[in-house]
């Protein structure tokens, strides 16, 4: 499942500050233009409750998943309230090890080729290079060399215009935050149609990079 999945919905919306009353109609709008994977930040106050909130009432319409996850407890609660991927910013065999004990996609965040590797070899499913940003899509053809085995994604500063590069660099999918929705402003129906529109845009250039 794992791969295959993240590579199907290809984009990854990265959803930071998000409450339990605003997930749906965000949700709603980004499924509307395409994208049907949602990562809630485990920072966010009262997240499980919103990865619940989002796994109840889309089910398997929207893949919901947890990001920032720390450590392998914050995974498990996090898998328990419905997430069906862990996201991590950093390698950690044990959160990996309990993602997987429990079925769920592994993606930690990795960013040289030792971390790379050593995060594949304790059973990811996916590397998530952070952050992506501050090194362009140059460095995933590169890394493509020496780890061609090895699913890659790029989060951190991907955005509308540089989102097909990185597929174009060998990436799986993108991970793409506020760019594409951003909790902090009023979900207006204005702003709501604006995320199904980026969202479709996003789709697009993601697919027509492949």
């Amino acid at each position: 499942m794992g791969v295959e999945e993240i590579k199907k919905r290809a984009v990854v919306a990265v959803i930071r500050g998000a409450s339990v009353e605003t997930i749906i109609p965000m949700a709603h709008a980004l499924k509307e233009g395409g994208v049907t994977a949602l990562e809630i930040t485990m920072e966010t106050p009262k997240a499980l409750a919103i990865i619940e909130k989002a796994a109840d009432v889309f089910g398997d319409e929207i893949f919901v998943g947890a990001g920032t996850v720390l450590d392998a407890e914050t995974a498990r609660a996090a898998i328990l309230s419905g997430a069906k991927f862990v996201f991590s910013p950093t390698v950690r065999k044990e959160t990996i090890e309990m993602t997987k004990r429990y079925g769920v996609i592994s993606v930690p965040g990795a960013f040289t080729a030792t971390e790379i590797l050593t995060a594949y070899e304790y059973g990811a499913d996916v590397i998530k290079v952070f952050p992506a940003g501050s090194v362009g899509p140059g460095y995933f053809k590169n890394l493509a060399g020496p780890l061609p085995h090895i699913p890659l994604m790029p989060t951190g500063g991907i955005d509308m215009e540089n989102a097909k590069d990185y597929i174009r660099a060998g990436a799986v999918a993108v991970g793409v935050g506020s760019s594409l929705v951003n909790p902090k402003k009023a979900l207006t129906d204005d702003y709501l149609r604006l995320i199904t529109e980026n969202a479709r845009k996003l789709m697009e250039e993601v697919q027509s990079a492949r």
